[in-house]
């Protein structure tokens, strides 16, 4: 690699030395921005650039500046702030959710409701204030959904793998991560502290990373239920698993709404649990159980049908948890079975909004990560799709006068668009302006690493046009790895309801649970209700 770098340097410097100058269009050749290369096609540039589509009304320039007047004027607005105590915090986060996701999921929402694609919005795009967020944590220049979470709802950055402690805290070392000192806060704890319900959804398991940000204190996201502490080499007696945390110690044992999947950890494994597979757990507790004692008032419902049969002006608490590991991609799952992310919502916030103090609930689209790791774009982009929605009717149904909401997503993943497709071209297909050197078509969507490089036995590329695509298809990657890596590139942070405008400029992520409480007047930082 650095004999090679260093002959590309040295071919530089030589055409530097004798008056060659490299010039734009060796790198921005008007061929391949047209979509095609001469290399390998036999059509000119006027059949290429006649060949991409125009929507007719683009074509007159007043369309654009109709548009163009319009976002002017709505920008205009965002100088009337809303300087209103938030009653209510509403965040959501899409694991794994890139600029380049919402770039594709945007087009694929109007694509499936046969547009072009590329002028749609998303529910939160739409939203009137925005910043960048910076996902590094203290020891990982790459972040995990772990650390993450310790940083947008703790206001803390911590150490990879780790939750809900500080950097003093090492992966694994449990006696540092039980030690309080060493732990720190959630938002959601400050909101319980104000006298606020609280509560999270997720379509992960309700012990898994993000969620687990919200209450958790533990030196390995692994460490699940007790039998995951054991196999890292841990007391379980001396060292709390997270499912236990959650339902035994505070914030967690007060939650009002907990709704997600992972039943396993909470069921000892000699017990089948409500969805027919054994537990996952060695020390004989049964946590549901131990739950339901705890809350009279409360209901654990595990199916869909349940869960929209509750009386939410009846009961005090919900626990929803319907799959016995992590819920089904919505594109797969039996929709009669298992509720979809929008219906969690919509009653977790009928319940919330009976409390007057207000109320904070966090809610994760967490399989948009999960199909990353797999290099399934369309998965991952249907589940951005089903996670817009869900924001779209948190917003319907709240005021923006006493609710803010936030959404942002903890990390990005390496899915890339490129290739110079024509407006309009399938996102989730093949670039049909352009070709590879070797004369292939290649995907619009890549991966930088993955498990399917789409390679014959000689290392030459498959012909991807005799492979059918399905919404669960393995898109193409360059780098063979086990799975799809995480990416280190900022995400974006979208705001709607009081002080949004606080969110702007390239914010660290830990700042984000701080201006939310400063909004809302709870935690123990500055907020708005302070005299000065």
């Amino acid at each position: 690699m650095l004999t090679f770098v260093l002959v590309v340097w040295l071919v530089v410097l030589n055409r530097v030395a004798h008056g060659h100058i490299i010039d734009d269009t060796e790198f921005h050749d008007p061929s391949h921005l047209l979509g095609v290369n001469h290399k390998t096609l036999r059509f000119n540039v006027e059949e290429a650039a006649t060949g991409k589509y125009t929507p007719e009304q683009e074509k007159d320039p007043e369309f654009w500046r109709s548009l163009a007047h319009a976002q002017v004027l709505r920008n205009a607005q965002k100088q009337h702030l809303n300087k209103n105590k938030a009653k209510n915090i509403i965040m959501f986060m899409g694991d794994g959710m890139s600029l380049a996701t919402v770039t594709a999921a945007r087009i694929l929402k109007g694509q499936r409701n046969n547009r072009t694609g590329e002028e749609c919005s998303l529910s939160f795009e739409k939203f009137p204030h925005l910043a960048l967020s910076k996902t590094y944590c203290a020891n990982a220049q790459v972040s995990d959904s772990a650390c993450t979470a310790t940083a947008y709802l703790c206001g803390v950055k911590g150490n990879i793998v780790t939750i809900g402690v500080s950097a003093n805290v090492e992966f694994n070392n449990c006696s540092a991560s039980m030690d309080p000192a060493n732990q720190v806060s959630s938002i959601a704890a400050w909101a319980q502290q104000a006298g606020k319900s609280t509560g999270f959804i997720t379509n992960t398991p309700l012990t898994h990373a993000s969620p687990a940000g919200t209450y958790a204190h533990t030196s390995s996201r692994l460490h699940q239920n007790d039998a995951n502490v054991l196999a890292s080499g841990n007391d379980p007696t001396t060292c709390m698993d997270i499912a236990q945390q959650l339902i035994t110690q505070e914030p967690g044992r007060n939650f009002n709404v907990m709704m997600g999947g992972g039943m396993s950890m909470f069921v000892p494994q000699e017990l089948r649990d409500f969805h027919g597979n054994y537990g996952g757990r060695l020390d004989g507790k049964n946590l549901l159980a131990t739950w339901q004692a705890m809350h009279s008032k409360g209901v654990l419902v595990y199916n869909r049908s349940q869960l929209l049969s509750v009386n939410t002006t009846k009961v005090s608490n919900i626990l929803g948890i319907f799959q016995s590991k992590t819920m089904d991609y919505h594109a797969m799952a039996d929709n009669t079975y298992q509720p979809s992310l929008s219906e969690m919502t919509e009653v977790a916030l009928n319940l919330l909004k009976r409390n007057e103090k207000g109320y904070f609930i966090f809610i994760e689209g967490g399989h948009i990560d999960t199909a990353h790791h797999e290099n399934k774009a369309g998965i991952s982009l249907d589940e951005t799709l089903e996670f817009e929605k869900a924001v779209q009717l948190a917003r319907d149904m709240t005021d923006p006068q006493d609710t803010l909401i936030v959404v942002t997503a903890d990390h990005s993943h390496t899915m890339s668009i490129a290739g110079y497709p024509g407006r309009g071209s399938p996102i989730l297909g093949l670039n049909p302006h352009g070709r590879s050197l070797d004369g292939l078509k290649y995907s619009i969507l890549n991966y930088g690493l993955g498990p399917v490089q789409y390679l014959d036995e000689d290392g030459n590329r498959l012909d991807l046009e005799t492979i059918p695509r399905e919404i669960d298809s393995i898109y193409p990657s360059y780098i063979k790895t086990g799975d799809g890596h995480h990416g280190g590139d900022d995400v974006g942070v979208y705001a709607s309801g009081p002080f949004d405008h606080m969110f702007t400029g390239v914010l660290e992520q830990n700042t984000i649970p701080h201006i939310m409480a400063y909004a809302a007047c709870i935690g123990n930082g500055p907020t708005m209700c302070d005299e000065n």
